[in-house]
């Protein structure tokens, strides 16, 4: 199951708030792969608050995945470094982050389509 999701249960499909499913209240508790527990979405918050640095290497992960077309590689693990700390520097704003992308060794130098 998806520990995070649960957090936003709450929400149904189109955003609305609920409080319950049916007739049975929601439950958005959860709790992480590293033994942390939340309380919906807010507690949710807290933790990913307390760990900054290690959601914005996430973020930065992911992201570059999506911008790159593939998997990371370890070759790839510098340019994370970079624009995940370059981040805190910035107050964690978006626009850094996909400035960041934008200008890393990784993004700069792929292959386009169709290359051989």
């Amino acid at each position: 199951m998806d520990p995070i999701g649960f957090s936003l249960e709450n929400y149904d499909a189109v955003g609305s708030w609920r409080d319950k499913d049916g007739s049975l209240p929601v439950d958005s508790s959860g709790v992480l792969p590293d033994g942390r527990t939340f309380r919906g979405a807010d507690g949710l918050k807290g933790i990913l608050r307390a760990d900054k640095d290690k959601f914005a290497a996430a973020v930065t992960t992911k992201l570059l995945e999506y911008a790159l077309g593939r998997g990371v590689e370890s070759y790839d693990q510098p340019a994370i470094r970079k624009i995940a700390s370059s981040l805190a520097a910035d107050d964690y704003r978006a626009t850094s982050l996909v400035l960041g992308i934008v200008n890393s060794v990784p993004f700069q130098m792929q292959r386009g389509a169709g290359a051989q």
